[in-house]
């Protein structure tokens, strides 16, 4: 199967969570045989920080104007088997028309699909979608599950959807030794958002504050000067995924903390979830709809709802967190790698292609 892309960026992991679901994904489809193409546009804030130059096996074509690809990408389309359209695409709207006037199965990922919404409902404007919605696209994609996928149909006009949600790569994220610069006793990794920050303040900086001999780590990109540090918290700007299982690693307990609108909707769970289980680190959660679907609580993941409950979580013994670390590895090994994924999406473009009825 040859499959063509136009995304918002694989070869850079700065700021954003598109780039690292997209490796695992198309190494893997890349392994199993299939032709990816993947066009990104080549913007300043992304070369600034790029870690992925090439795509092994496949083509990565980086470009700054739409205008020097378009013959290119009208090429790899015209020997396409399907072609996929994401959210934040900055060319979304016109690889969306040329998608279109293939014969290629036309498919759109929406890797924010809560955001979609959103501002689909306050009238806002998409720069990856156009008025028509997505009633042009054959088969829809969506990074979250649950209510959003009805919505995608009713609201969008999307025909055929189902979930894509995030994975692993367990030849990447896996347990290594601590690295002394990531030790913590509380870990978070991830980029700010403003709409995080009120769950973060309550689920990491309080209780840094509360346990003040204990050490606690934020690794991300965009935190502003006037974030609450406190003497205890210690702060890594930007870590490649190739760093990632060792900042795991190297704590005894890490937090996932869901953007606002993420946890209203439901269904969302952060690829940071399946990376850090598959590390073997013991993980502690926000809590929202759907979240028992991927982790069993108190079996594979704890849930905090305050500040009480990380304290808590902090003072339980090692062999505690030791075995729900490993029950939840476990449950992820065994459903949410890349490899698992791949299959999914051949599955849904093999039926797309026949024209058969997704169930979702």
């Amino acid at each position: 199967m040859k499959l063509v892309i136009f995304g918002l960026t694989i070869s850079s992991s700065w700021g954003n969570g598109h780039a690292t679901i997209w490796r695992g994904l198309l190494n893997e489809l890349i392994t199993r045989g299939h032709d990816i193409v993947f066009f990104e546009r080549d913007v300043a804030y992304y070369a600034a920080h790029r870690d992925l130059v090439e795509l092994p096996g496949g083509l990565l074509v980086l470009y700054r104007e739409w205008e020097q690809i378009a013959s290119m990408a009208r090429r790899e389309l015209s020997a396409a088997d399907a072609a996929i359209v994401s959210s934040y695409c900055p060319d979304g709207l016109v690889a969306t028309e040329l998608v279109c006037e293939s014969s290629a199965l036309r498919v759109f990922y929406d890797l924010d699909t809560p955001v979609t919404l959103s501002r689909f409902r306050a009238g806002e404007s998409l720069s990856y979608l156009g008025e028509r919605g997505l009633v042009d696209f054959d088969l829809v994609l969506s990074f979250t599950g649950g209510g959003a996928l009805q919505a995608l149909e009713a609201e969008l006009g999307a025909t055929q959807v189902a979930p894509l949600y995030g994975s692993v790569d367990p030849q990447t994220h896996r347990s290594v030794a601590p690295n002394e610069r990531f030790r913590a006793s509380l870990s978070y990794l991830g980029t700010f958002a403003s709409d995080r920050q009120e769950s973060l303040s309550d689920l990491f900086v309080q209780p840094a504050r509360a346990m003040p001999d204990q050490r606690f780590v934020i690794g991300g990109a965009q935190y502003p000067q006037d974030f609450p540090w406190s003497p205890n918290i210690f702060f890594v700007r930007h870590l490649a995924p190739a760093d990632h299982p060792a900042f795991f690693c190297s704590s005894r307990l890490t937090l996932n903390v869901t953007r606002r609108i993420m946890r209203e909707m439901g269904w969302c769970p952060s690829g940071r979830l399946f990376e850090a289980s598959g590390c073997g680190v013991p993980i502690i959660s926000d809590q929202w709809e759907g979240l028992d679907q991927f982790f069993k609580p108190e079996h594979e993941i704890l849930i905090a709802r305050e500040s009480n409950d990380v304290i808590a979580a902090l003072q339980r013994d090692d062999e505690e967190l030791r075995q729900i670390a490993s029950a939840a590895r476990e449950r992820v090994l065994a459903r949410h790698t890349a490899r698992h994924r791949a299959e999914e999406l051949e599955e849904l473009l093999a039926n797309a292609r026949a024209g058969e009825a997704l169930e979702i």
